[in-house]
């Protein structure tokens, strides 16, 4: 039967959200859990009652089997004696408990058997009472005490027998709880097997979903790691195909259009504008590098290995989120409230990564909001700060990215209290940044050139970027760039 359910299984889980995945096995592994002890506290509950219905009539039928022997044929016997009158005499309330007590055994007593033994004794004392009857009349009429006591036999009689019955009924009561003695435990043996049963079948479809979901989520991002290193090596004619992973499926789509965006880019650019072009292409490297691409999806990988699910579906939508705003549709300006959301998300992948060294703080003016602006311009130089300013010293550091307006200019300043730069080293960088670095010989100023290099020919001005650094304690870069850009232009 497992085997019948695991197409169905598969299907089921395949194409859906990692969320609704695990809260949906959660639900079943619960349900199936819970299912034992509610069956288990119904069994014993009913076990209970049955067996005690049982030992119950046994001690009520004991104690009503001592008044029929002796209380009604003493009672009578005191009369015929002339102990006492016939009027005084409690006859007819012993007889009254009697039926009571008879009817109440009677209303508790399920088996046929049983039941059929309690109606004779009914019938029985029917006739003890008819024989009671008799004997007042006789003493009303003043009899022979002979005939009194020939009465009296009789109504002993029927006593005894009514009092057999009874011993009978007792007899039978207690082959019954031997009977529910041998099928309670009959209960619990089929009531164990199933809670069994039920905690292997929760173990296989634990191990089955945690198989099923890893294995969904390693493929799906194997594809995307295929994908990014066709990429990296400049095939922009790769796609990855659509995963079985909900979470994945923006952060694919956003990938496939990413290659075919920067394929239209690239072939539009040389044919419109060639030296722009080559400024162009080289932000979009800037910010598309392949070590980061391998590193954050790596990064989803341990994290999805390690049931850190939470962890990957916050890392998956920040990473989502960083290329849909990096590719912006193909437009070159943007919100300044998108572009701290981009650096945001960009924070939001390193901090997962580096949790232990690094922290960061995003606060800019709610004026400035909607701002246009160049777009990628702050998240090269967070990434500067982390690799060039944070990871060289020891210790947690700090990065904090400002915003504000000033005097007509739209600013930014990112801030890191890493290891700083020396004096003569922030000489030599401030000069590069008029010539193009060497990329090759991974020059820690490529960042930095390419941010001022688009800043001065999208601003047609120079000096729109200042770099201050005090070794040891940190370093501070500023843009400052004219409001010259509405929304809608």
């Amino acid at each position: 039967m497992f085997r019948r359910l695991l197409p169905w299984l598969r299907s089921f889980f395949i194409g859906s959200s990692i969320k609704k995945n695990i809260k949906t096995s959660h639900v079943v592994i619960i349900g199936f859990m819970l299912l034992p002890p509610l069956v288990s506290a119904a069994m014993s509950l009913y076990n209970t009652i049955t067996y005690d219905m049982l030992i119950t009539n046994v001690n009520k039928t004991n104690r009503l089997n001592q008044i029929v022997k002796t209380e009604i044929s003493n009672e009578l016997w005191d009369i015929v004696a002339g102990n006492k009158s016939f009027v005084q005499g409690n006859q007819y309330g012993i007889i009254k408990d009697i039926n009571d007590r008879l009817g109440d055994i009677m209303s508790t007593t399920t088996a046929t058997e049983n039941r059929q033994l309690l109606e004779v004794a009914d019938r029985a004392m029917g006739t003890l009472e008819r024989y009671v009857d008799r004997l007042g009349f006789q003493m009303g009429m003043s009899y022979p005490v002979i005939e009194n006591e020939q009465i009296l036999d009789e109504i002993r009689g029927v006593s005894l027998l009514v009092s057999e019955i009874l011993q009978d009924f007792i007899v039978l009561e207690i082959e019954s709880s031997a009977a529910a003695n041998e099928e309670i435990k009959r209960r619990t043996f089929i009531v164990g097997f199933i809670e069994l049963a039920v905690i292997g079948t929760v173990t296989a479809f634990s191990i089955f979903v945690q198989m099923s979901v890893a294995s969904n989520i390693e493929r799906s991002i194997g594809s995307l790691v295929s994908l990014s290193s066709s990429i990296a090596e400049g095939d922009l004619n790769a796609r990855a195909e659509v995963p079985r992973v909900k979470e994945l499926n923006t952060l694919t789509e956003n990938l496939n259009t990413m290659a075919g965006k920067i394929k239209g880019l690239i072939e539009t650019n040389i044919e419109e504008q060639r030296n722009l072009q080559k400024s162009e292409m080289k932000a979009l490297q800037a910010q598309i590098i392949p070590h980061f691409l391998y590193n954050t999806l790596d990064s989803i990988i341990w994290l999805a290995e390690g049931n850190q699910y939470a962890q990957v579906v916050a890392i998956t939508r920040a990473f989502s989120n960083f290329l849909r705003i990096s590719l912006n549709l193909g437009n070159e300006y943007l919100r300044v409230a998108s572009e701290f959301q981009h650096v945001e998300n960009y924070l939001t992948i390193q901090k997962i990564r580096y949790r232990d060294i690094l922290d960061y703080s995003v606060e800019y003016e709610r004026e400035m909001a909607d701002k246009i602006i160049l777009k990628l311009l702050l998240q090269p130089l967070v990434e500067n700060a982390l690799y060039h300013g944070i990871k060289n010293k020891r210790g947690k550091g700090t990065i904090t990215t400002r915003g504000w307006l000033e005097s007509g200019q739209i600013c930014f300043s990112v801030e890191d209290n890493g290891i700083g730069i020396r004096p003569g080293d922030l000489e030599r960088i401030r000069g590069q940044l008029r010539e193009p670095p060497n990329v090759e010989s991974g020059n820690s100023v490529y960042g930095l050139y390419n941010v001022n290099k688009r800043l001065e020919l999208y601003y047609n001005r120079r000096d729109l970027l200042e770099i201050k650094s005090v070794y040891t304690e940190g370093t501070k870069v500023t843009v400052k760039i004219p409001e010259v850009y509405k929304e809608g232009e």
